[in-house]
Formats: structure tokens, sequence, C-alpha cells
């Protein structure tokens, strides 16, 4: 399990009406768990008999309401690699892969082996399975593989399926869970977090995050500055974002990075032949668009429409991969002979990935971004209006991202956003090109996080950096914080150079990693 399976692992992501009261503003800003809550001592054991012997699992039990901590409890499922120098250790690191709804169980078996030693010795490396995820009294909304799609174009005539389709998630996830999905939150997720910091028995906690675990360990430095040590937030996702905001800014991003796949192919018509400009290059792709609508193309065995390829909008962000499935995709359709040389990456990968065996990661996307926030629409029109604006602004994804979702029929969060005040010396890592989190979503979060420092590589491309790129430029100043606990002395920009065309490993995905897949995860 060596780096390389690291950067699949990232490519990559509170409900409806309950008989729960709402909290009140006053218990909504208390962070700390309350004082009569203590979680227990761990018991370790080994995780599986044909895992290593070091990697170990345990299981706590968390209150589902921290304001009632006598009252329901879910297990937490936690893992634990400890760190092989106990001489040098210098304390815990907790890990989350992103999602949300991404099992992070097994990520210290990725991390130990892809850790440079001089970091890895430091730490006892925790894995976890977020509250609702996997082996952490895992949720359902009894969804079918079609109602988990959220990838729907904006059409007048079909709009109201969409809204249809929105509101039977939320009510479907109301009669099958509505009890517990409040709860699931990155807020309380943050608790859960210091309730594993508490059961360690230790005073502080390190981090690294990837995609939504960036927003998470953010969330955690606000409620609970004092435990908070080193923190590395890798991809992020920008706290005025959430979580309309970043989905839309699959869309506003998505613009830039084409442009850039029309310079990066003009420059090589002689060997895609799309077109000698950019601006030409751009009318064979938009060609291919209005063609498939017309009559849908069939390519590597799939008959695709124009919603189909504009879908696909993250393959973009990788030129040396977008150009020859273009040329490919225009040869199927002129039923010319498939164009020689560069390997063509296989379009299923992108437009859609196995049949999930539960709705699991769904129900849990869907309530953490219904249940962080209360600033999703709740009226039909104004989705409409606003995916009718965008398909023409941002024409490749705008109304994708822009159309209905289940949120527009949620019940309204338990609790405010967190405000992102308090000072935060953490690290946060960026790629230059990024499907999931773009860069002016790092950027974002870089803003919001008072004292942090930035490593931005330029020229990255792809979704997670430390470790998930073995040649990044950022892996060197990460691992120096890591270490010596010293951030940069001021933000820290690179480059590195982008991935060849040969890494099918670093497709963009879909629904972007880790499984159980589900909607776009972050």
């Amino acid at each position: 399990m060596r780096t390389k399976r690291l950067a699949p692992l990232l490519a990559t992501a509170g409900l409806l009406a309950t008989s729960l009261p709402l909290l009140s503003a006053t218990q909504a800003a208390a962070a700390p768990a309350p004082s009569d809550y203590q979680p227990q001592q761990p018991s370790w054991h080994r995780c599986d008999p044909d895992r290593p012997a070091a990697y170990e699992c345990a299981t706590i039990k968390v209150p589902l309401d921290y304001q009632r901590p006598r009252g329901a409890v879910v297990d937490l499922a936690i893992s634990r690699i400890k760190s092989p120098d106990p001489a040098k250790r210098h304390g815990v690191m907790l890990l989350n892969p992103g999602g949300p709804g991404g099992s992070g169980l097994d990520l210290p078996l990725m991390m130990e082996e892809s850790m440079p030693k001089e970091v890895r010795e430091r730490y006892d490396l925790i894995g976890f399975d977020p509250r609702g995820v996997g082996a952490s009294s895992p949720i359902s909304c009894g969804l079918n593989e079609t109602e988990q799609n959220f990838d729907r174009a904006y059409r007048p005539e079909t709009f109201p399926a969409d809204v249809a389709w929105a509101r039977t998630v939320a009510d479907k996830c109301r009669e099958k869970a509505g009890s517990v999905l409040p709860h699931i939150t990155t807020r309380n997720t943050a608790r859960d977090m210091d309730s594993i910091r508490a059961a360690l028995g230790e005073r502080k906690i390190s981090y690294v995050g990837y995609s939504y675990g960036t927003y998470l360990g953010a969330v955690y430095t606000q409620m609970f500055p004092s435990r908070t040590d080193r923190f590395v937030l890798d991809s992020g996702v920008d706290p005025q974002r959430i979580w309309r905001g970043m989905i839309q800014v699959w869309a506003t991003e998505a613009e830039p990075a084409f442009a850039r796949w029309t310079r990066w192919t003009a420059e090589r018509d002689g060997e895609y032949r799309l077109g000698s400009t950019p601006q030409a290059v751009s009318a064979t792709f938009w060609g291919l668009v209005a063609r498939a609508d017309r009559e849908p193309i069939e390519f590597q065995g799939m008959k695709l429409t124009g919603d189909d390829i504009r879908s696909a909008r993250g393959l973009f962000f990788y030129p040396q991969q977008a150009a020859p499935l273009v040329a490919a995709l225009k040869a199927a359709a002129e039923g010319a002979p498939q164009p020689a040389g560069a390997a063509v990456p296989d379009l299923k990968k992108l437009l859609s990935a196995p049949a999930p065996a539960s709705d699991n990661g769904t129900a849990v996307f869907w309530s953490v971004v219904c249940g962080d926030t209360g600033a999703w629409p709740r009226d039909p029109g104004q989705y409409a209006r606003d995916a009718a604006r965008d398909k023409a602004r941002y024409p490749l994804y705008g109304d994708i991202a822009s159309n209905i979702k289940p949120c527009a029929f949620w019940q309204r969060p338990a609790e405010a956003a967190t405000p992102m005040k308090t000072r935060a010396n953490v690290l946060t890592v960026q790629n230059e090109w990024d499907s999931q989190t773009p860069l002016v979503s790092g950027q974002g979060l870089h803003r919001a996080l008072k004292g942090s420092r930035m490593v931005l590589a330029m020229g990255g491309e792809g979704h997670g950096v430390y470790l998930a790129d073995p040649n990044s430029c950022a892996n060197a100043p990460v691992n120096s914080y890591l270490t010596t606990g010293r951030l940069p002395d001021r933000d820290v920009t690179c480059r590195t150079a982008p991935a060849p065309a040969q890494r099918q490993d670093v497709l963009p995905a879909p629904k972007p990693l880790p499984l159980p897949s589900g909607p776009r995860r972050f």
C-alpha cells in the first residue's frame, strides 16, 4: 500500500423535521463537550488477521447529542499504528481523507508506508470513521443508485423532475433516519475528534486532513484552539462557501481550467487535430456537445449526451489526459479510426462509478452539507433561476452545480456554521490545478484562518497534495513542519511538474474517493 494508493483514495464529496428541538444560540456556541461526559479508554485489538499486527482497532461510544451527554450514544470506530520510536514520539496525529462520508480507518496504514521516517516516528497515527460512516454507527436513507446521483443538468422541461428527486431524497432520509441525521454534522464530528483525544489521554492532537477534512480541521481549531497542535489542511474548503458555494465553485473554476486546456491543445494541433488556436479547440469541443445533444455519440461502449460530456468537467484540469480523450471522442463522432499514439483515458471512470454497496456515504454527505449551514435556498424557483443564469455564465458545469439539491427541503440546522475568528497557526497546502477544491477555495481557507501559512504547488495537478503526489514540491515543507512544529516564516510557493499523461491513477474521479461512492464529494 504505497504512496500511489493514497492518490486514488483522495482524488476526489441534521436533516428534516424531527422531534428534537433546535438548540438555542447559547447552546450552539458552546464548543466543549459537557463536563459530565467522559469518554472511556479504548480497548485495542488487532484489526484483522490479514493486516499487520501493529494496526489496532477499537470502538468508543460518544453522545449522539453532546448537549444530552446521558442520552443516546453512537459508536466511533478508531484505529492506530503507534510510533516506532517512543523516544522521539511527539504525540498523536488524527487523519481524515475527506468526504463528507469517507472512511478513515485505513489511513494509518497508508500514511505509515508513505511518510518519511523523520515524520513517522513522531506520531501515533490515528484513523477513524466519522460518525455515521462505515463502522461508526452507519446511517442510511434507503436511496437507490439513481437517487444518489446529483449531476442533473438544468432544463426547464425536466426541472419539475429535479424538484421531485430532491424532495424524495429529503423525505426518504427523514423517514429512514430522521432522529439521527440532524446530529451528523461537522461540529459534532469535531467534538468526536476531541473525544478521541480525551480517550487517548492526550492534551493536544496533531492532524492531517484532506479536502472536506480541511474544513473539519478548521472547525476543530475554532472550537478547541487550546487542544490544536500541528495541523496540515490539504486541498482546502473555503469556510465562506459551505456548502452550496463549494459545489458552485466546481463550475466557476472549470472555466479557467478549460481555457488552459484549449491553449495547451492548440499548441499541439499536429498531434491532436482539435484546432490550431484556443478558439478553434473550444469550437471543436462545443460542436461535439451540440452533436451529442442532437444524437448521442457511441464511445467506449456508452451513448454519450452533451450533458454527459459536460459533466466530465474535472477532466480539463489534466490537459495531457483531456486532449487525447476529446480527440478520440471526435473520431468516434465522425466514424473515423481512433487516433494512434497517446493513451486514451477510460471515460467510464469519469462518468460512472461502481454501484455502491449502500447509500451510507450519500446519506452522510447530505446530512453534513445540509446540516452544517442554513444558507441553502428554500424556494425551488431560486434554483431554477440560478441554474439558468449559471448555464450561460459557466457553460461547462454551471447549471449542474446550481440546480436544486435535497438541502432545499432539509430541516433547519441545529447549530449555526462555525465562524473563523480564532487565530489558527496551521499549514494549508494546495495544488494550483485541483478540480474538487480549486485554488480559489484553498486561498479562501488560508485567508479565513488567521495565522495560517500556505504551501502552494504551482503547476500541481490533482486533488490531494501531501504524499498523494510523491513528486510534489509541497512535500518537503510539510515534512519539515510536521517534524519540527515550526511553520514557515511566510507563505511558500513552489513549482511541481504536471503529472505525465500515462498516470492513470490520478484521473479525476466523478465521485471523488474515498469510498463508499456517493455524490461528488470534497
